[in-house]
């Protein structure tokens, strides 16, 4: 090692050389001290998280301790006289009085529960159970449809089964022997266009096309399966497609049978043509338990039927002897019978990972083609739902009504069969909407769009959607009353699909949509605030039109109010819309309007 001199015979090189290997040792002394200070404040967070504490703030406990004294070693029980009306049980410890939770969680409409979190217990405290999505950049009317994405309307309990027939949910919502009830459908068809937008790309098993996908199929004595030519293709056109098709007895043991053992992918797409008295039968088995359950698609005009474990779906009598294409989520429609023959006091839903096909079994005469299992079919149940509202489509009036009677509440008039409700118009315009613009211009999808808007001219008491408030703002009802009832959120709702409708049908067609969506902000500006209660929101406005206490919108609807302001600042700028929205989820945390 090359000692250095320095003093004043050292040269400039040793000088230089020296103070390098300074510079050196003072950068090593930094990040070893850096390292350090990094480690020990690591390790304190950690010590805080711990015992459940992290960065979140400590509430100060007041107490008078004397000598050192522990406060909490002395406790005692005592009573709490709520407002002079009645005594709770209450703990004292220190100068802190414990109320139980059991009680303030109804006294004061607020949630919690115990958890353990790094291995240490703690109480999680919630003022609501509502959720605020924030939009992930400007609404796109082509594009998600707020947070559908994360919607399962079909696996809603108020909805009965998924038609066989139509492809669309049933409603049990204010009838439980179940009807088409244009808003779910409308639901239900936007969530899966959100779904395909942001989930991966669907796997996909072609189990029988009869051309180059031939599955081992099991034929009995005296029964028959042959793969013919497909009579659906015009002759002439150059183009031979084949189908499987079968003829059986009418006992099941002369069933032609495929045996399976597939896993995940339960959504079964098929195209089927069945002739009376067949079926279409796929049997499901339950890993954990080996359970078996057979769901059949049958020939008859049934929504949903069960006996033991055996689960019927009608596809129609008008299907008997034509092609229809069938898209079934299995585990949606198993699910669906389940609860109707399990008698248990607690009735757990199955996970669709316990589940696989086993069987696919044809009876009676028909035939199959293009059999598939897949992970999900969103286009599918999309187009279903488009279709479903392009057949039912009232033509005078351009709406989609609600065949159930509903009473809103008491000093309401009930609402007689056959409503419209601006909502539904404007959920089935966003989805048909959307349609034109995925079908690449189908023209039967604007044109229901735009038939759509007719409801929004009509007076509510003409049997439209139109509403006035104080005799100046335009204001569309998602329920007709009598008294108006002005809700909030179905109101935005149908702005939206005014909004989409604008965006997407063709500029020398859009003129209304924009100008009936203009009118509606205007309103939704002057009249928001009517809707504040400084700790929520009010659901409608009954308060002003009835003359009482105001309806509290529940924390999931107020939830949806600030979703739905949220997504509206995207697409206008006026600062009162997201300073309201913000207010608004401030409420669900506990904040306040100030006092005076």
């Amino acid at each position: 090692m090359t000692a250095f001199k320095i003093g004043p015979g050292a040269s400039a090189d040793q000088k230089t050389r020296f103070f390098l290997v300074i510079m050196r040792l003072n950068l090593k002394f930094l990040l070893i001290s850096l390292c350090v200070t990094v480690a020990l404040i690591t390790f304190a967070l950690w010590a805080n998280c711990g015992v459940g504490r992290g960065l979140v703030p400590k509430w100060p406990i007041q107490h008078n301790g004397e000598g050192g004294a522990n406060p909490f070693d002395q406790t005692e029980e005592i009573d709490c006289i709520i407002n002079q009306e009645y005594a709770v049980g209450c703990r004292k410890e220190g100068e802190e009085v414990y109320l139980p939770f059991s009680f303030l969680q109804k006294y004061f409409d607020v949630y919690g529960s115990l958890n353990v979190v790094d291995g240490s217990r703690r109480f999680d405290w919630t003022h609501s159970y509502g959720k605020v999505n924030y939009p992930k950049g400007a609404y796109d009317p082509r594009g998600i449809f707020m947070y559908f994405e994360n919607y399962n309307v079909e696996m809603r309990d108020r909805v009965k089964c998924i038609s066989a027939l139509e492809g669309v949910p049933i409603s049990t919502q204010w009838e439980s022997q179940g009807y088409c009830y244009a808003t779910q459908i409308a639901q239900f068809g936007l969530s899966h266009y959100s779904k395909n937008l942001t989930e991966p790309e669907p796997r996909r098993r072609v189990v029988e096309d009869a051309d180059r996908e031939l599955a081992p199929w099991i034929v009995p004595k005296n029964s028959t399966m042959n793969r013919t030519i497909d009579q659906r293709v015009p002759r002439g056109s150059g183009v031979t497609n084949m189908v499987l098709s079968f003829s059986t007895g009418k006992s099941f043991d002369t069933a032609v049978v495929l045996p399976m053992d597939h896993v995940l992918d339960l959504v079964l797409s098929v195209d089927v043509l069945l002739k009376p008295n067949s079926t279409l039968c796929v049997t499901l088995q339950n890993r954990e338990t080996q359970r078996l359950y057979h769901v059949y698609y049958i020939l008859a005009d049934l929504l949903i039927g069960v006996q033991d474990e055996n689960i019927y779906y009608g596809i129609g009598l008008n299907s008997t002897g034509v092609w229809k294409r069938l898209t079934r989520d299995l585990f949606v429609d198993l699910q669906k019978g389940l609860p109707q023959y399990v008698n248990t006091d607690k009735r757990r839903k199955m996970r669709r990972t316990e589940l696989k096909v086993v069987e696919v079994s044809l009876l009676g005469n028909g035939s199959i083609d293009n059999l598939t299992l897949s992970t999900s079919e969103h286009i599918a149940h999309f187009y279903d739902a488009a279709e479903w509202l392009i057949r039912h489509q009232d033509p005078s009036s351009g709406g989609w009504p609600i065949p159930v009677r509903r009473k809103l509440g008491s000093g309401f008039a009930e609402l007689a069969r056959g409503w419209y409700s601006a909502m539904a118009q404007g959920h089935a315009i966003s989805l048909l909407a959307r349609a034109y613009y995925h079908s690449r211009g189908d023209q039967r999808y604007l044109r229901a769009a735009l038939d759509g808007l007719k409801l929004f001219r009509i007076p509510s008491y003409q049997g439209g959607v139109l509403a006035t408030f104080l005799g100046k703002y335009a204001w569309y009802e998602e329920y007709p009353t009598t008294p108006h009832s002005f809700v909030l959120n179905g109101f935005i709702y149908s702005l939206l699909g005014l909004y989409d409708l604008n965006s997407t049908a063709p500029a020398n067609q859009s003129n209304e949509a924009a100008m009936l969506f203009e009118q509606g902000m205007m309103s939704l500006k002057k009249m928001l605030l009517l809707y504040d209660t400084g700790s929520g929101t009010s659901y409608d406005l009954r308060h002003f039109t009835l003359g009482i206490a105001p309806n509290l919108a529940r924390w999931d609807y107020h939830a949806t109010h600030v979703n739905q302001l949220l997504l509206l600042a995207t697409i206008d700028p006026d600062p009162l819309i997201v300073q309201t929205a913000e207010r608004w989820k401030n409420y669900m945390v506990g904040k306040r309007a100030q006092h005076n």
